[in-house]
């Protein structure tokens, strides 16, 4: 039988070839930990070298843009450009991790890649390594296949996204890398066909929650105020008022409600008869633009000034706070660029979603830069064994290089 012509059926047959290299280099990457300084790790540098040298092996050219946080740790981002065109098609993947969590709940060393049939296993494997090693492996498929394209290719490989992008898209935008006729790709949030396309999301406010007490001996506990109780008391009240007072629902988002979690607890007193003056928590909220975040917080701050926590102290600190930007249009030209190689490569029609929000795609539409997020697996990012399908990962890139053929 005559091998086909088509372009792109000899780009799908050319990333088909790189199958193996591609778990390889996943495997490469889930081996050098890159989770962030606040989270206890040491940030994205050494994934970065990896990375960097991986992309100047293919003949690639790379810029690095390094910024150091506030423990002055190197947090590293990576942008590689591939054609002549006057406009640019960015994919924004982001290179750290959270952290592996309970060590019990693991089959296998997070940091260690483990594969079993069409599966790898690791941190950071879905989140958000399988869209990173996909966007690379199409931009190596293009730059070999001699294709003219239709914008230039822009891969980029950011920090800090899981805990804000303060050094990564947020400081590359403020260097003028993005230009005005630019447009985005953030393949960071998947479903099992890729038929849904991220367009709007959610805002975002995390708050770091202190409750002051007085640390006393356990026998007598009528001499001090125990934190943890309140705490525990003023988690509860906030969880039941904030869902039935922001309880409007919308069909555009999934899930179609506002969530307010109570998640990272900090370490408190060391021994059992100690009770302790001091507890601090956190809450993750993702709540619908129909609502204010300044509104949301006011409320917490009026709970916690009720008569019933009285004989404790409170204190706020916001850890991130993002109101939600203008969503991007179904009918804008991102939109139908994406959506036309997802027809084209995976035989189904896409429709357009909002998420609970977190994405480098809010940075750019408050820009006013049309952005889309998309990705094709199981949802599955943060979990104990945590892991993505190879042939996920070659979708992928097979709709990623479907956007630049002619």
């Amino acid at each position: 039988m005559a091998q086909s012509t088509d372009p792109l059926s000899q780009l799908n047959l050319r990333i088909d070839s790189m199958r193996e290299e591609m778990v390889k280099a996943m495997a490469g990457m889930v081996g050098i930990k890159a989770v962030s300084p606040a989270s206890g790790g040491t940030g994205e540098s050494a994934r970065a070298d990896f990375l960097e040298k991986t992309l100047k092996g293919w003949g690639l050219k790379v810029k690095r843009y390094d910024y150091k946080d506030d423990s002055s740790s190197v947090r590293s981002n990576l942008i590689s450009v591939l054609g002549k065109s006057e406009r640019t098609l960015w994919i924004v993947a982001h290179m750290d991790t959270v952290a592996e969590g309970d060590l019990a709940l693991w089959r296998h060393d997070p940091f260690n890649a483990h594969i079993e049939g069409d599966r790898i296993f690791g941190r950071g494997t879905n989140d958000n390594g399988e869209a990173l090693i996909g966007a690379m492996f199409a931009l190596k498929a293009l730059s070999r296949s001699g294709s003219k394209l239709k914008y230039n290719y822009g891969l980029v490989l950011v920090a800090d996204e899981e805990l804000g992008s303060k050094f990564g898209i947020q400081k590359l935008i403020k260097e003028g890398i993005f230009i005005k006729d630019d447009m985005f790709i953030v393949p960071d949030s998947n479903t099992k066909n890729g038929d849904e396309v991220e367009v709007a999301e959610k805002s975002i406010l995390w708050l770091k929650v202190t409750v002051h007490g007085q640390q006393v001996h356990a026998s007598t506990p009528g001499m001090g105020v125990n934190a943890g109780i309140y705490a525990a008391r003023l988690m509860v009240a906030m969880d039941d008022f904030l869902h039935k007072k922001y309880e409007a629902r919308s069909k555009a988002f999934e899930p179609p409600s506002s969530t307010f979690e109570m998640t990272k607890h900090e370490k408190n007193v060391d021994s059992i008869n100690i009770i302790p003056g001091k507890e601090v928590f956190y809450m993750d909220s993702r709540i619908l633009p129909t609502y204010r975040t300044q509104d949301v917080l006011d409320d917490i701050k009026k709970i916690a000034k009720s008569n019933e926590f009285s004989k404790v102290r409170i204190e706020f600190e916001v850890m991130q706070r993002e109101d939600a930007p203008q969503p991007t249009d179904p009918k804008s030209e991102i939109f139908a660029v994406i959506s036309s190689a997802i027809s084209r490569q995976m035989k189904v029609k896409p429709k357009a979603v909002g998420i609970g929000g977190g994405t480098c795609a809010a940075y750019f539409r408050r820009e006013g830069w049309p952005s889309v997020v998309w990705g094709v697996g199981e949802d599955i990012a943060h979990q104990p064994n945590e892991f993505a399908y190879i042939s996920d990962i070659v979708k992928c890139a097979k709709v990623f290089a479907a956007m630049f053929v002619q």
